[in-house]
């Protein structure tokens, strides 16, 4: 006698801006949901948390205050302001990074951009994902 498996139906939408979507039945998304009520805040923040402090050890996220955050969305000169929240002068970070001061000044003035092995060496000494120092806020 054969088996029979149910294989659940999923349907993918794309949306205009190519985002995915994805459709299932109301009754696997009912199960879906009633498997996510047996998870107590708790648990859910304690592995948010988790994940957080791994991405930081990993070197991929940072834990920065608001503040910063806050300048950084402003648009103010990533490498002063993380160097600033590091308590660094120019001439501590243009050693660490094995850079001249006034060529530091320059990035930080936006005047000149760095390379990218200078960012790379500026972010190393400012301890910081190189990402902090090139995305855009």
């Amino acid at each position: 006698m054969t088996e029979h498996v149910q294989i659940p139906l999923v349907q993918s939408i794309f949306t205009p801006s190519g985002e995915e979507l994805v459709v299932i039945s109301r009754a696997e998304y009912d199960e879906l949901v009633a498997g996510m009520a047996d998870l107590d805040d708790d648990a859910v923040a304690g592995r948010i948390i988790a994940e957080s402090l791994a991405a930081i050890e990993r070197g991929d996220d940072i834990a920065l205050p608001e503040a910063v955050w806050n300048r950084l969305e402003a648009r103010e000169s990533p490498v002063r302001v993380l160097r600033e929240f590091r308590s660094m002068t120019q001439k501590e970070l243009a050693e660490a990074a094995g850079i001249s001061q006034s060529y530091l000044s320059e990035i930080e003035r936006g005047s000149r951009e760095g390379t990218l092995s200078t960012i790379k060496a500026i972010a190393k000494a400012l301890a910081v994902p190189l990402t902090v120092l090139t995305e855009d806020y």
